[in-house]
């Protein structure tokens, strides 16, 4: 009885595995292909000549190849890293002014191309206390900490008229939560 068991075991192991492990139909189609004759340019363009969001679209990597972060990126990602190459930071990530306590005669101004930004605020002198974050928008630039008192400006620096936005200010019905510095008198700013 052990003796047939260790038998139909050796003869499981012992099945004979194929001869080729991968089909050679791959390697046929790979050999016989011809190489495209696509009319894309494969010329990377400079920040200075993108004028469209076609011209954000990579080339991708030829065949066979893995593409770098260049090759591939497209979109706003693609225009940070043309930016970068030459030495030009096109989303503005400096750090905000914190040598200073912003003002409502001098806040400290953040720089914004959309309809809103974010804030925080981590006090003055730097990291007094936790991130406050604040929200900045076109209909409501000035904002105050609440923790420190610091103020923050919105300088708008995107399109002068937005077309893609329809709201005309109507935001569908949804009128901006009231704060306390609704209820504050004028005299007191």
């Amino acid at each position: 009885m052990f003796l047939q068991r260790s038998a139909i075991a050796v003869a499981r192991r012992g099945v004979a595995s194929p001869l080729l492990r991968r089909s050679l139909a791959t390697t046929v189609v790979r050999r016989d292909a011809v190489p495209s004759t696509s009319n894309q340019s494969t010329k990377i363009k400079t920040l200075s000549e993108i004028k469209t969001a076609e011209d954000l679209i990579g080339p991708g990597a030829k065949p066979g190849t893995v593409p770098t972060d260049l090759e591939q990126a497209t979109g706003l990602e693609r225009l940070e890293i043309l930016g970068k190459m030459e030495g030009v930071d096109i989303f503005d990530m400096r750090p905000l002014d914190a040598s200073r306590k912003g003002t409502l005669e001098n806040p400290i101004v953040v720089r914004s191309a959309g309809d809103e930004q974010y804030v925080g605020c981590t006090g003055h002198p730097a990291d007094s206390h936790v991130v406050i974050w604040l929200g900045l928008s076109r209909e409501r630039p000035l904002e105050r900490c609440p923790e420190c008192g610091s103020v923050y400006k919105m300088d708008y620096v995107g399109p002068a008229d937005d077309h893609h936005h329809d709201h005309h200010g109507d935001h569908h019905g949804v009128e901006e939560p009231k704060t306390f510095a609704n209820f504050v008198k004028p005299e007191y700013w």
